[in-house]
């Protein structure tokens, strides 16, 4: 730890403070006492990094717990540059490779943020993501049958269908998405890493070839990495060649004037990004359902409460539980002072339950308003697909409020300092007798997405 570092006064020590950044910590739950803690004590604090498995030792950060300091953390890239190192915590391995991440727009500063946006913003405008909730609201009904079944798997088919859907990715290669987001999303978890479920006979022939492309995981290769990508970014290049002018993200990206590294990099992140939301959040919201029963039979009793809802399942789990941006000059944060090249991390989980912007920030409550969480982000970079996730995450509650749910086994977290993820959610589902003269269960999948469509975003 360096000088201006030593007369730092804090409850929480060093060894008690790093358990935010270790992963092994979030295999159990996020946190959130100890974050309240630090929030209260020392509201911009210095972590350590020391070395997990192969990821090696870093240079130590800045961790943002207050809500307001991390909005204007995020709000403010002049001062806090998403460009500089990445958004990542871990460092890129090699000056290459932070060279090529600094091509996606999720690691741009404005203006050339900005000029990337906009090449594909028209996908994910409210009236877009309106056109497409009634075939998100069939598909969303069509997931569910009676029967014990994992959650997780479950819901991670309704953002890899509608990712395909908005990108124009051939159904038969829909899960390599989930495959490639895996291994994106889960680096940290052994059961993820190397993840590859993906029926290759199945595949369209360039599917397969991504499959016979795909990189042996290599020891001290980052996992995030274009090498240890190359066949997804194959089959975005082979994609790109055989799509046509449709409307799609992909046609936009064709037709925007992308370099081929801001090409590949805006491929990962909507396959990637787009994908973790919901991967994280619907799962983490089911559970957070299961652990309030009294909340859920409030939102069964008033079916009105499901926007406000989904805000507070969103709030109350985030699915990111952090992002990383690099001070461009010395300043002061948080009374700490910040040195130029320095990494500056919000938590986005400790935000969420700051008590200065939410009443009882432990108590879930699915009417709370206003409710200002960040889990979408802030500023030049809120969540592209923030209405879109919405409707995915509205469509899929809906339609569980038509069955009577239940633990089937012990959950298990994803084993990561990042995503706040389940790795399996195991339940129980019988259909709940519908009002009217038969009382029987939820009516056809046809029937259901035709009476699901009537609530926009």
């Amino acid at each position: 730890m360096t000088a201006h570092r030593s007369d730092m006064a804090a409850a929480a020590t060093d060894a008690e403070a790093v358990r935010i950044f270790l992963p092994s910590t979030y295999e159990n739950s996020v946190p959130y006492d100890l974050f309240a803690r630090l929030r209260e004590e020392t509201p911009v604090r210095w972590i350590p990094e020391p070395a997990v498995g192969p990821w090696r030792e870093g240079p130590g950060f800045w961790a943002v717990f207050r809500h307001a300091d991390v909005k204007h953390v995020l709000r403010t890239p002049e001062d806090f540059s998403s460009h500089l190192g990445a958004t990542q915590l871990r460092d890129p391995d090699t000056p290459s490779d932070l060279a090529f991440v600094q091509d996606m727009m999720l690691n741009m500063d404005p203006p050339d943020h900005s000029r990337l946006r906009r090449i594909v913003a028209a996908a994910f405008t409210p009236r877009a993501v309106r056109a497409l909730e009634r075939a998100i609201a069939g598909r969303a009904a069509a997931l569910f049958a009676q029967g014990t079944c994992d959650f997780v798997e479950v819901a991670a088919d309704l953002p890899v269908w509608t990712l395909a859907h908005v990108m124009g990715v051939p159904a038969r290669d829909r899960r390599l998405l989930y495959d490639w987001a895996s291994r994106v999303i889960g680096y940290q978890d052994a059961d993820h890493a190397g993840l590859s479920t993906a029926d290759v006979a199945s595949l369209t022939p360039m599917g397969r070839r991504a499959v016979a492309s795909r990189p042996e995981p290599r020891p001290g290769v980052n996992p995030r990495s274009r090498a240890a990508l190359a066949d997804m970014f194959g089959y975005a290049h082979a994609l790109a060649g055989a799509s046509e002018d449709d409307g799609s993200v992909m046609s936009a990206m064709r037709r925007g004037g992308l370099t081929e590294s801001e090409f590949e990099n805006m491929f990962f992140l909507f396959a990637v990004a787009g994908n973790e939301t919901l991967r994280n959040g619907i799962p983490g919201g089911l559970l957070t359902l299961l652990e309030h029963p009294a909340e859920l039979a409030r939102l069964r009793a008033d079916p009105s409460l499901l926007e406000p809802a989904v805000e507070e399942l969103l709030r109350f789990w985030p699915p990111v539980i952090h992002f990383r941006r690099t001070a461009t000059r010395d300043l002061t944060l948080g009374g700490q002072h910040v040195r130029t090249g320095e990494k500056v991390v919000v938590y986005h989980a400790s935000a969420n339950r700051d008590p200065s912007v939410f009443p009882d920030p432990d108590r879930l409550d699915l009417a709370r308003a206003p409710n200002d969480h960040v889990s979408f982000g802030f500023g030049p970079h809120v969540c592209l697909g923030a209405h879109l996730a919405r409707a995915q995450f509205r469509a899929t509650l809906r339609e569980l409020l038509r069955w009577d749910v239940e633990l089937a086994g012990e959950p298990r977290r994803l084993t990561s300092n990042f995503q706040n993820g389940l790795k399996s959610l195991p339940v129980r589902l019988t259909p709940r007798p519908l009002p009217g003269p038969s009382g029987s269960g939820p009516p056809p999948a046809a029937d259901r997405a035709a009476s699901s469509t009537g609530r926009t975003g």
